[in-house]
């Protein structure tokens, strides 16, 4: 139900998990009577037996995910099946502490608010991550910064008393991983990844790539539906290879990294405007509206880096989000005239598909949504939501529609 967006129906998902109807009956009330699910008849449904689609309970599992880019971060909550309800955005100051510190106070709140029924947070930072939680976002000067203990959200369950019934991690977690009663956190562009292969482009794509672009590139291979992360966790960081062929420094320490060229900074440079630090991306959305010289050369850059990746990797498909779609889409012409030449022959023959993102710039939201429902959507996870949900009883929801919960009064997309 989750993976298809809480849009089949019950005999449709009864047929596609190759299920009696009976077990299907069965599975679909015992997880209506957990608060996991619950039924509403088809839309246009109009003759005969009612068909039922299986949507998330009005009471059931929310991750809260947060996307926090350069200049703001967006906080919303998620339900199951990929519903989500845009709870706060806000601008920041560009300090860890200026960011991280209110976030970690609205994430505070609205777990309050919603009570048992968060069970984790999913955080997308702009910058490469390690073990699990250590973040540097070179634009903006952070370098090993602990985004957990800045956040300094509330120990898990076993702590306080109606907290959320289940929060991801273990003890002794591997590189990458959270420890008890912390907030996933991912890389933009590897969460951006993950929600693409979950539910736009790259789904069943064996071998993909995928670029995220916004005040610089972001990129990560994508194998099998897995974003591939790297030993540390830092492994998306296909922006800081020199692959346009300029020598400028950048600011991650390295001189000549593709994503100097390709982005929001390198457009804003282009046109003689202050750029770096997280700021002017209204002036670079108007640049990129306005100035086809300067969004061209943006698209040639982009393009060069292409080919030597699909040199490199291979794969079936390359989807670019954030501004990738935008610069796909008015200069599309000039991506490809730059990456035609920088493919190797048996390349050219069968070139991968080149497409923006089905999700736009809500991919890295969608992924901390993903990244947290991955931990949760496993025996143990639901296991415990059981255990930690004896008065649900029944499906019994206030009023009988999924469009009425405790996120009703904010805006869903």
């Amino acid at each position: 139900m989750h993976d298809s967006g809480a849009v089949r129906t019950r005999s449709q998902l009864t047929r596609d998990l190759r299920l009696a109807r009976g077990t299907a009956s069965v599975l679909v009330a015992g997880l209506a009577e957990a608060g996991l699910l619950h039924e509403e008849p088809a839309p246009g449904h109009a003759r005969g037996r009612p068909t039922q689609v299986p949507g998330p309970h009005p009471h059931g599992p929310v991750a809260l995910a947060a996307d926090v880019r350069e200049d703001a971060w967006e906080l919303a909550a998620c339900e199951l099946g990929g519903r989500v309800t845009v709870l706060d955005v806000r601008p920041h100051d560009g300090t860890p502490q200026g960011t991280l510190g209110p976030l970690g106070e609205a994430v505070a709140a609205h777990r309050r608010r919603l009570g048992h029924r968060v069970v984790g947070v999913g955080v997308a930072l702009a910058g490469p991550i390690r073990h699990g939680g250590l973040v540097d976002i070179a634009h903006l000067g952070w370098r090993s910064v602990d985004v957990p203990a800045l956040l300094n959200l509330p120990d898990g369950p076993a702590a306080q008393p109606g907290a959320p019934a289940f929060e991801p991690g273990e003890t002794g977690a591997r590189p990458g991983e959270p420890r008890p009663g912390t907030p996933v956190i991912g890389n933009d562009t590897v969460l951006a990844a993950l929600a693409e292969a979950r539910r736009g482009h790259l789904r069943d794509v064996r071998v993909g790539l995928h670029l995220h672009v916004d005040f610089d590139l972001g990129g990560v291979l994508v194998v099998d539906g897995r974003p591939v992360p790297g030993a540390s966790g830092a492994g998306a960081e296909f922006g800081h290879m020199p692959l346009s062929g300029g020598d400028r420094p950048c600011p991650c320490g390295a001189t000549g990294c593709w994503g100097m060229d390709v982005g929001a900074n390198a457009l804003l440079r282009d046109v003689g405007l202050a750029h770096g630090g997280g700021r002017g991306r209204e002036q670079a959305e108007r640049v990129l509206a306005t100035n086809g010289e300067a969004v061209e050369a943006n698209a040639r850059a982009l393009g060069r880096g292409v080919a030597a990746l699909v040199n490199a990797h291979d794969p079936e498909v390359v989807t670019l989000s954030g501004h990738g779609v935008e610069l796909l889409q008015r200069a599309g012409q000039a991506l490809m005239a730059a990456c035609e030449p920088g493919l190797m022959a048996i390349r050219r023959d069968r070139p991968p598909r080149i497409e923006g993102s089905a999700l736009g710039w809500r991919g890295s939201l969608l992924g901390a949504m993903e990244s947290v429902f991955d931990h949760f959507l496993t025996p143990e996870g639901l296991e415990l939501w059981r255990k930690n949900h004896p008065d649900q009883a029944r499906d019994t929801p206030d009023r009988q529609s999924v469009t009425y919960s405790t996120l009703a009064r904010h805006k869903p997309l």
